[in-house]
């Protein structure tokens, strides 16, 4: 018998079989204990966005100039500083690939980029929705808006090169590349409107007018909460689903090697 917690082959190598060390739970036990929590982070999650969703459309004030539209900025700043929550993950797990390669360093880089483009586009579809009421169009050349949708850009191409350009450590370094070069351009981002002027509103400020109403803030606060409870809950199923996807591969080339295939096996 092989010892506990090791690969035990079976007579003609035919397949592979762990071996679970005595009084461990089982992979099963396991598995739905992760599941459960998941599934009450989850609506955790859902209660507290529908909450804060109906307290902005319910109980914020109205916003004399811009109207029923200014609520959209209850969820348009959230988003934008979790897109910089996204890149900063990004850019911090792929410097550290890039110092020492590890899966768990690429799995934080590529949740973090798949955060910021996700947000990122939030951030320019609200803001759209904004602009077409404050500026009378959707799109304008803005510095703080050019800057952002450059952002989006560089991290889309960081996907669109781990999803086709395949799995070697060279694709993954260059994507690392492209993730750092992504958080170069945030504090553009976010000095561009003092440095070029610019349309883009400054609102929390008091020189912006700030938001004189408690619940406009307690919206705010809301917004925050629920979003980075998003951010939280993502990043972490992300990277543990790309830590098992690249487990897997490995546990297929272990097995190619020692010539398991699904014809031995069957």
């Amino acid at each position: 018998m092989a010892p506990a917690g090791r690969l035990e082959s079976t007579a003609g190598g035919d397949y592979l079989q762990r071996v679970i060390p005595p009084g461990a739970p089982s992979p099963t036990s396991r598995a739905e204990s992760r599941a459960t929590l998941v599934f009450t982070a989850l609506v955790t999650l859902a209660a507290l966005l529908v909450f804060a969703s109906l307290f902005v459309i319910l109980r914020a004030p109205v916003e004399k100039t811009m109207g029923v539209v200014q609520k959209i900025f209850y969820f348009h700043v959230p988003s934008a500083v979790s897109m910089y929550v996204g890149a900063t993950a990004c850019f911090c797990g792929s410097v550290a690939y890039l110092m020492r390669p590890t899966d768990l360093r690429d799995a934080i880089g590529r949740a973090g980029a798949e955060l910021a483009v996700l947000f990122g586009v939030v951030v320019l579809g609200t803001g759209s929705l904004w602009a077409s009421k404050a500026w009378g169009t959707y799109w304008t050349w803005d510095p703080r808006l050019t800057t952002m949708l450059l952002s989006v850009l560089i991290y889309v191409a960081y996907l669109v090169l781990r999803a086709f350009g395949g799995e070697g450590e060279g694709e993954r370094k260059f994507a690392a590349a492209l993730g750092v070069i992504g958080a170069a351009n945030l504090p553009i981002i976010h000095f561009s409107v003092q440095k070029w002027a610019g349309q883009h509103p400054t609102v929390i400020t008091s020189k912006g007018g700030g938001l004189q109403h408690p619940d406009m803030k307690l919206a705010l606060g809301l917004g925050f909460a629920a979003m980075f409870a998003v951010v939280a809950s993502f990043l972490w199923l992300r990277v543990r689903g790309q830590l098992l996807e690249s487990r897997f591969a490995r546990l297929e080339e272990d097995a190619f090697d020692l010539g398991v295939d699904e014809g031995t096996a069957e």
